[in-house]
């Protein structure tokens, strides 16, 4: 409501002050009282237009609050402008010297306009595409910028010439009119909705100011322009569009950017470097053009240097960012190609990366006998006991549910320091880290216990079944003696040994292989609610010991 009001009050004030001003410049005599009216009306009706802006701006978030603010940035350089004119008209009374620094104001009031334009707001991009597309952005905005002090202010200051910088001025701010309208029509083809019929409002007030700005400044370079004459109606109205057009954008919001709009930002990024490529191409005309003036070929060459330097800084920092995201980028891919996607437990390659270092920790440790109590790596082989019945009679997604949630059970039974990986499968590998192999069946019992005590949750809350797994365990070095005679293969072996006799003699326990105190090997086996016990086993493979 409160809304609707402010845009009730706006369209009022902007019909009244129009009114005013067409009553101004049409029945009043030329003099004080007609610039008066025409100068007063038209700083109302452009800070009407910066209000409408800057009200959006505070409603507005991220990206498209920059886009609001910038317009209301435009319009605040082109008050200034006015007001200008109006310490000249009003209270001075004489003419705008020709070539005056206020004419800065006006030009560069379009740039952050279309700088708001180029922002893109009616798409929200990713944190990557905001920040480079940020720096490209800036890029642009300071060539522009030199484009006005290399090509107008050189015949200001160094060398005064004033037909050639009307001239020069003139056709930057054509082409600022142009690249408005044609970001604009392309926005406007590529856009949807309540968006499209924002940018063709602001496409039609823009073409309309572009027209009435070219025809008064036409008549102030032949010296028939006066303030109040009728130029000043066109030229004030399409401020009114401009308010239009704010009040048309209430309410809108960007759509996220998707993978077809990468194309615009790979354009803005071409665009950019293609500026910058200019700059010595500008620099070296201004220093090998003989009709150029020393003064403004000294004068432009220095302007360039320090522009390229400034281009150099900001490309310097896209580096940089570019550097760091691609660096974040390969951990990402690095962790992904390490972890489980279902389980998000570590994989076989995350074991193959990482076994050599703690095989190679476990034998330091060993020669040095630092601890005998925290020295051993321990690998436990860990299986689902009949998964294959689970996804027959409920379904691959309950089965995937039950694994995951198993997963979560095992990894709360270990050590911070222990690591499990997903085997394959329904299979499951914990290397425990800096043990006693004299206490490994401990941590076999708590992997036990964790799966098979309480029930899993299948479809509702109400169905419930109970699972167990089986698990066999044997310890590295496996001569404490001669740490080196065994590989760490030949132990996992070992340990897949023990696993296979857990499930055939009976499942829901864990074995573990240790060597024998004679040449033979045994058995170290644990039930939920069993003692460890030794048994002789048939075969073993593996130096050393006897089948």
């Amino acid at each position: 409501m409160q809304g609707r009001n402010l845009k009730k009050i706006s369209m009022a004030a902007n019909a009244l002050l129009m009114a005013t001003l067409v009553a101004g410049c049409l029945w009043l005599p030329r003099g004080l009282a007609k610039s008066t009216v025409s100068d007063i009306t038209g700083a109302l009706l452009m800070l009407l237009a910066l209000l409408a802006f800057g009200r959006q701006g505070l409603a507005s978030t991220r990206r498209l609050r920059w886009f609001w603010f910038l317009q209301s940035a435009g319009w605040g350089l082109w008050l200034a402008d006015q007001m200008v004119w109006i310490v000249f008209d009003l209270l001075l009374r004489k003419p705008i010297p020709s070539m005056y620094p206020a004419d800065a104001l006006l030009f560069l009031a379009g740039a952050p306009m279309i700088a708001g334009l180029l922002l893109r707001p009616h798409r929200e991009p990713s944190h990557t595409s905001a920040q480079l597309g940020l720096l490209d952005f800036l890029l642009l905005l300071l060539w522009w910028l030199y484009l006005y002090v290399a090509f107008v202010v050189t015949w200001q200051y160094p060398w005064p010439n004033e037909p050639t910088y009307s001239r020069n001025y003139d056709l930057l701010s054509a082409a600022q009119s142009l690249l408005m309208c044609g970001t604009l029509l392309l926005f406007l083809r590529e856009s949807q909705g309540r968006w499209r019929r924002f940018y063709a409002c602001f496409l039609a007030a823009a073409a309309f100011n572009g027209i009435a700005f070219y025809v008064i400044n036409h008549a102030l370079e032949n010296g028939i322009y006066f303030p109040g004459s009728w130029y000043d109606i066109p030229y004030s109205g399409s401020f009114v569009l401009f308010t239009a057009v704010a009040m048309q954008g209430r309410g809108l919001s960007p759509a996220p950017e998707t993978a077809a709009d990468e194309s615009y930002n790979t354009w803005m990024a071409n665009l950019a470097m293609t500026a910058v490529l200019s700059l010595p191409i500008i620099a070296l005309t201004a220093m090998l053009n003989p009709r150029l003036p020393q003064s403004a070929s000294h004068f432009r060459t220095m302007v360039t240097l320090a522009t390229m330097f400034l281009m150099a800084l900001l490309l310097f920092i896209q580096h940089r960012r570019l550097n760091r995201e691609l660096q974040c980028n390969n951990v990402v891919l690095e962790e992904a190609s390490l972890t489980d996607p279902l389980t998000g437990l570590r994989n076989r390659r995350y074991f193959s990366a990482t076994i050599e270092g703690d095989v190679a920790q476990a034998l330091r440790s060993h020669a040095d006998a630092h601890d005998p109590h925290t020295r051993d790596l321990v690998f436990y082989l860990i299986d689902a006991d009949n998964f294959k019945d689970i996804n027959d009679r409920y379904g691959h997604d309950v089965g995937d549910r039950v694994l995951i949630e198993m997963a979560r059970r095992i990894s709360s039974s270990i050590r911070h320091s222990d690591v499990l990986v997903r085997w394959g499968g329904e299979e499951f590998l914990i290397v425990s880290r800096y043990t006693d192999r004299r206490e490994a069946e401990l941590l076999a019992q708590r992997v036990l216990s964790a799966v098979a005590d309480t029930p899993f949750t299948i479809n509702e809350p109400e169905e419930k079944i109970h699972r167990t797994c089986s698990l066999g365990w044997a310890p590295f070095p496996w001569f404490a003696q001669d740490p080196r005679a065994v590989s760490f293969e030949e132990v996992l072996s070992l340990a897949d040994r023990g696993l296979q006799q857990a499930k055939q003699t009976g499942r829901n326990r864990a074995v573990g292989i240790l060597p024998s105190a004679g040449k033979t090997p045994a058995t170290a086996m644990a039930g939920p609610h069993s003692t460890t016990l030794k048994v002789d086993i048939m075969a073993v493979a593996g130096p050393d010991v006897s089948c």
